[in-house]
This record gives structure tokens, sequence and C-alpha cells, in this order.
């Protein structure tokens, strides 16, 4: 990592006791959150897997499904920690709360509009979407997907709505109403597909994406309880202005970032049809560490951030930020060894199954490993990023997302074709997007604001390290003996040695961690003990450099 040549006194690496519980604290319960959705996750995808199979159908449905998800990443996601977020913490007291709720009536009447405007669009335009994510599928694939586009767009509607109301309670530091909504989606879609599927077929997929996203946004509605919501129309509003000049260089970026996902889909879909769908699988075990650890802790930090002008008070801007960034390490960095390790046999305990086949077992494990790489980048990544939208800097992510989508565009159809890694190769180009998008971030942070030495990051990196090579090491060869001692091949075995690897990493990664003073996972246990009612908080201690 880039480092500055400042070093700040031993003294400055101290983060308040508060402000680093706050934050383990408020990540915590995002974590908690993130748990539960990934946990229904796996079921979801489990039945989904089992239910359907891999196909070129499948592989529509899973093209689409990313429609509604860029348009409200376009919309409001972008926005979200961009500029809603770091304005609307602005007024978050007690003293303005009367304004805040005259700000966030605005921003939902007028989203409103927008969102519906929009989805009428889509779905007169449904016959030109779908070919232009699927070029490669013949005109039967193509009739589906337009069938698809159709049912599943209305949900864009619905999580804008749900997308502004998280970004009052994030400013508002009230994080177990977001953390529910990503718990009830998942659940939300289950529920459909089990109802459904014998009913509706694949159309049950679109229909489930929207009755998970009301579901989601129904588990929001009691965090606004004492809030005066009224329809206002005021467009020429001053935080509306100052929201959408924060937000316009980022449009540029979601652009760039969109026009990158469809051009990906376009080319997936002329290797095979059914690497859509590998490439789905493997993403989603990659997003289960990234949503339980980078995007909580990253969403914890902000608010604080966000407070913070680090042209007055850089030292302690870049304290708060570099513990968050060393959370993420410790856990991330060990999540992607259990990964590397268990990955095989997670596939095929949740989803071998059904229609889901060993030959789709073995392509999604190909697919993770060539994905694994820009984990870690990618979970240093949003920190970052982070960091420059709580200094009202949009610009700056914006320059880098495009350069990384650039890259991307190239390596790709190298890899993919010219190459003849096939869809492999656009999953190994979405690893060098990561990397270089997160390692030119790193760039520019030492740059914009003098580096990260002194406050522990390059020491933590290495500690968690090699304490996430040791407890993976463990977890494979836990793995395999427990599976060599159980007869046959099966679920069980799988599931056995599975518990018996991840013990034996858990049991491994904690001592390491101990033994190399990795504060860091000693907090954020003590915070969840606390929670608990099984310990006194412990004294703070420096973090080293």
């Amino acid at each position: 990592m880039a480092e500055s040549t400042a070093v700040p006194p031993r003294a400055a690496t101290t983060q308040p006791a508060d402000t680093q519980a706050g934050i383990a604290r408020a990540a915590g319960i995002n974590a908690l959150g993130n748990v539960g959705s990934r946990l229904l996750g796996l079921l979801r995808e489990s039945v989904i897997a089992g239910t359907f199979g891999v196909s070129g159908g499948t592989a529509a449905f899973d093209a689409v499904s990313s429609v509604p998800k860029m348009v409200y990443e376009l919309l409001i996601g972008g926005m979200l920690s961009a500029a809603l977020v770091p304005v609307l913490s602005e007024y978050a007291t007690e003293e303005r709360r009367e304004e805040l709720d005259g700000i966030l009536s605005t921003l939902l009447s007028l989203a409103s509009v927008v969102l519906i405007a929009v989805v009428v669009v889509l779905e007169l335009g449904a016959p030109w979407v779908a070919p232009l994510l699927l070029g490669g599928f013949d005109v039967e694939l193509l009739r589906t997907a337009t069938m698809l586009v159709r049912l599943i767009v209305p949900a864009i509607i619905i999580y804008g709505i749900s997308g502004i109301l998280q970004a009052y309670h994030y400013a508002r530091k009230r994080f177990v109403y977001p953390s529910l909504g990503a718990p009830a989606h998942n659940l939300g879609v289950i529920v459909a597909v089990v109802l459904l599927a014998g009913k509706l077929d694949l159309a049950s997929l679109s229909v489930g994406i929207v009755a998970a996203a009301t579901v989601q946004l129904l588990v929001q509605l009691p965090g606004l309880r004492g809030t005066h919501l009224t329809l206002q129309w005021n467009w020429r509003h001053p935080v509306v202005r100052r929201i959408l000049q924060l937000y316009a260089p980022v449009v540029l970026s979601i652009v760039i970032q969109n026009v990158g996902i469809i051009i990906d889909r376009n080319l997936a879909s002329r290797t095979v049809a059914e690497a859509i769908t590998w490439m789905q699988k493997a993403t989603f075990l990659i997003q289960l560490p990234l949503g339980l650890v980078s995007m909580a802790i990253s969403l914890a930090v902000l608010p604080t951030l966000s407070q913070i002008d680090a042209r007055v008070d850089l030292e302690r801007f870049k304290r708060t930020f570099c513990q968050g960034l060393r959370l993420v390490l410790v856990i991330i960095l060990p999540a992607g060894a259990g990964l590397a390790a268990l990955g095989l046999p997670l596939i095929r305990v949740i989803m071998e199954r059904g229609a889901f086949t060993p030959a789709d077992t073995h392509e999604t494990w190909l697919a993770l490993c060539y994905y694994l790489p820009g984990l870690p980048f990618a979970a240093i990544d949003l920190p970052l990023i982070f960091a420059f939208y709580a200094q009202k800097d949009t610009i700056t992510p914006v320059v880098v997302g495009v350069a990384a989508v650039a890259i991307y565009l190239v390596v790709g159809p190298m890899l993919a074709f010219l190459m003849g890694w096939g869809y492999l190769g656009l999953v190994a180009a979405n690893s060098v997007q990561l990397t270089s998008h997160a390692v030119i971030m790193l760039w520019a942070f030492r740059w914009r604001f003098e580096g990260l030495r002194g406050y522990g990051v390059l020491t933590t990196t290495a500690k968690a390290a090699l304490a996430s090579a040791v407890a993976g090491a463990l977890a494979y060869g836990g793995y395999a003996v427990a599976a060599q001692r159980i007869p046959g091949r099966g679920i069980i075995t799988d599931a056995v040695g599975l518990l018996v690897g991840a013990g034996l990493a858990v049991l491994a990664y904690a001592p390491a961690a101990h033994l190399l003073r990795m504060e860091e996972l000693g907090l954020v246990v003590d915070v969840v003990r606390r929670r608990l009612g099984a310990a006194p908080p412990r004294p703070e201690r420096g973090t080293g450099t």
C-alpha cells in the first residue's frame, strides 16, 4: 500500500474508545443483518439451483435481473453513499429534525415521479433491452428474456423508495432497519419461488424479485415512526440541488459501470449459454464476505467520516478511516482463505441437487477460483471510495472507476476470445478490474490525504495474511481428513467436512490473531460479547504502526 513520508506520533494512532466501539457496534449491527441475509441467500440459491438448474433460461433471468439493479444504482443507489448519507447526516440532529423530515418528503416525492417514468419506458422498451444484454442468444431465449424484463422492472420503483429510506436511517445512525431489508428480500424470493415455480416456471423468479422488493420496503417503514411526511415537489430545494451537484460526477461512473455490465453479459452470452448462471453463482459466493464485512463496516464508518472535515482535522479523519480499513482486512483475508480451501464442497452442499448437476458445480468452482484474487482488493476498495464521498469528493472515484472499466474492456475480450479462455477469461478480467481499481484508489488516497503510514494498515495486513494462510491450510486439511473417514460421497460427507474444516480454521485464526496482537479482531469480539452481556469493555490501547 502507498505510504506517505509524514509519520504521525505514536499517540495519534490511538482511536478514542467511543469512536472505535461506535464503529464496531454499527458494523456489528450491519453484519448481523448481513449474516441473516447471507444465510437466507444460501437457502435462496439452493432453492433456485435445485428447482431450475443451469440452462439458457436461467442465464436469461440472471442477465435481466441486473436491469433493476443497474437502474437503481444509477438513480438512487449510487447517490446513497456519494451524496444522500453525507448530506442528510448534516441534518441528523434533534434540533434539525423537522428540517430533515421536510427534506425526506421532498426526496421521496420527486424520486417517485422519476422512478415511475423510468419503469414505463422500460416496459415499452423491453424487446430492445433483452438483445442488448444477450446478443448471443437465439430468438426463443430472447423472447423469454423480454417477458422476464417486463415482469421484473416494477421492482425499480420499490427499490428506489427503499433506498432513500435506508439513507435516512443511516444518516441518523439507526442501522437496525436497513439491516433487516436484505434478509427480508431473500426471504421474499424464497417464498415466491416455492409457491409459484410450479405455476409460472421461470416467470416466478421475476415475480419473486418484485415481491421481495416490497417486503424489503415494508421492514423500513417502522423506522419512520415520528417522522412527518408530506407531498413536496420543490425541485429547487437547496438540499436537492446540493445532492444532485455531488452526484453529478458519479453518474458518469455508474453509466460506465453499467455499460461494462451490459458488455460483460453480452460477451458471456457468446461463450456458452450457461456461462452467465455459472458466473452468477460464483459471484454470489464472493459477495458473501463482501457484504458481511466490507459493506457493513463501510456503511458504519461513512456517517462519522462525513461529519469530519479532513481539511481541519486530518488525523482524526485518517484514524477513523484506518480503523474501518483494518477491521475489513482482519476479517476479509481469512474469509478469502476459507473460500479457497472449502469453496468446492460448499458449492456442492448449497447447490448440487435437483436440476443442478456435478458439471455445474465444477464450472461454478472454476469461476470462483478466478474471482478470488480480486476479493481482498474489492473489500478495501469500498471504504476507500466512501472516504472520498465523505469529503464531498465524488469526482476522484468516478475517474478511477472509468479507468478500471476501460482496463476490463481491454483485458476481458483478449482473455475470453483471443486467448480462448471463454467465460473464465471474463471472470479473470473482472479480478484484474477490481485489483486495478483498488490500487489506483490507494494511490489517490495517498496523494489526497497524505497516505496511511503510521496507522497500522500494513502491519495489520501482514499479520492477517499470515494467520489466514495457517487457517486456510488447516481448513483444507481438516475437510480432507474428515471426508476420508466418512464412507461414501454425498452431501453428508461434504457437510461434515465443511464443519470440521471451518471449525479448525476458526480455532487456528483466533489464537494466531491473539499471538500477533491483532487488536481489531478482539474489538469486534468484545462488542459482540458486550451486546450479549458477557463482558465489560476492555481498555483501549494503541494500534501500532
